[in-house]
């Protein structure tokens, strides 16, 4: 196939790639999920890919390989729907990119070029994970992980890193400023910013980590108040969601995108981490706080809300569900944007009425078979005679 040929065939599998409808598939009462992802590597304009000159480019390989598409942070911004999201490349970094949709579950198109993010203090390897609040005092901020390279690592050891939590703000997502990172006494990759002030001070949702991967004496979800987001330090932190043995998140939690206010509290979405035979599995949960103190849990469904299912199970890093995006419409539709397996971007569908309904009436975890058991035949002994 000659030059011309090949990138025409490129430009119409990309343009039906980007003009797909997605369509729900009928879920478990609490969310649907939809049929295909919303992002994936091959949405990537064709431009950042190739090199579209036949003279330097006469075969149309593909020049800059882009790997996956993953953990976007997400708004509502001026009718439209964006996600900023984690490109990674085939080299393995990964940077920021906007896409936008008419209606959240089609249509993403990416923005012509990537987020140029400014540094702060020594570069960083790699940047991801953003998480995105339309603050009360105006700006949009952009939280992230910023991970660089351990600077007291062994001689030959390529793979120890030091994280902390890159802060930036926008008012248009072209533009950013760049603030310093978040000062910690732990390792902080997981920090979301509450979308009002507390005590006239900035609130932030943190995961105090002693190592890079390990959470060691890191209790869970943390809580902290802070006085100004430029130059932000944490000093006194709460743990407000704990982790615990033979749970979902035994080995590790973090808060998703920031928290949605409904009028019977702060509705939070988090993912879990424990370990198997396979690695790592993460899945994501509900929790619920007080409406009056967002730092004092309401409620908790035992469980997961959301696990791998089919084809998500399947990518770079297995058996991984993630979020860090979710937006609420006007009229109380929640779509909630996670990624399967480090590789790809979903969608599902609920609402504020069912996500808030499957907190308050949904048991929470006895952490024991014992209590369990109790609680399933409470179930069953309220259906009895009942036609199903």
């Amino acid at each position: 196939m000659n030059f011309e040929d090949r990138l025409s065939r490129l430009r119409k599998e990309h343009r039906e790639l980007i003009e797909r409808r997605n369509y729900s598939v009928e879920g478990n009462g609490v969310f649907e999920r939809y049929a295909y992802p919303v992002l994936t590597a091959a949405h990537a304009p064709l431009s950042w890919r190739y090199d579209l000159d036949p003279v330097t480019n006469p075969f149309l390989m593909e020049r800059f390989g882009i790997h996956a598409v993953m953990n976007a942070g997400a708004i509502k911004w001026n009718g439209r729907y964006l996600l900023v999201a984690r490109v990674e490349g085939a080299d393995r970094k990964s940077f920021f990119a906007v896409a936008e949709s008419p209606d959240g579950v089609s249509g993403f198109r990416f923005w012509d070029r990537p987020v140029v993010m400014p540094e702060y203090g020594e570069p960083a390897t790699n940047i991801y994970d953003m998480r995105l609040t339309a603050h009360e005092d105006g700006w949009i901020y952009g939280l992230f992980c910023v991970e660089r390279k351990d600077p007291d690592a062994k001689p030959g050891d390529c793979s120890s890193a030091v994280a902390a939590a890159g802060v930036a703000r926008t008012h248009d997502f072209v533009h950013w400023e760049r603030l310093p990172d978040i000062v910690s006494a732990s390792q902080q990759r997981n920090v979301v910013l509450h979308p009002e002030f507390v005590d006239g001070k900035y609130a932030l949702y943190t995961r105090p980590q002693d190592g890079f991967i390990e959470a060691g004496s890191g209790a869970g979800i943390g809580w902290t108040l802070v006085d100004t987001m430029d130059g932000a330090v944490i000093r006194d932190e709460k743990i407000l969601n704990e982790r615990f043995y033979h749970t979902i998140k035994e080995s590790k939690n973090g808060e998703g995108p920031h928290p949605i206010k409904t009028p019977a509290g702060w509705l939070h979405l988090a993912h879990g981490v424990r370990g198997c035979a396979s690695g790592l599995r993460y899945v994501l949960y509900l929790y619920m706080t007080a409406l009056d103190d967002p730092s004092r849990v309401i409620a908790e469904p035992g469980g997961f809300f959301m696990a791998p299912e089919g084809g998500e199970y399947v990518g770079d890093v297995m058996n991984v569900l993630f979020s860090n995006g979710w937006i609420a419409d006007e009229d109380g539709r929640v779509l909630i944007y996670y990624a399967s397996s480090d590789t790809r971007l979903h969608v599902a569908e609920s609402s504020i009425d069912r996500l808030v309904d499957y907190c308050l009436n949904t048991a929470p975890d006895g952490y024991r078979t014992g209590l369990s058991v109790e609680t399933l035949n409470r179930l069953i002994d309220k259906n009895n005679g009942k036609t199903v």
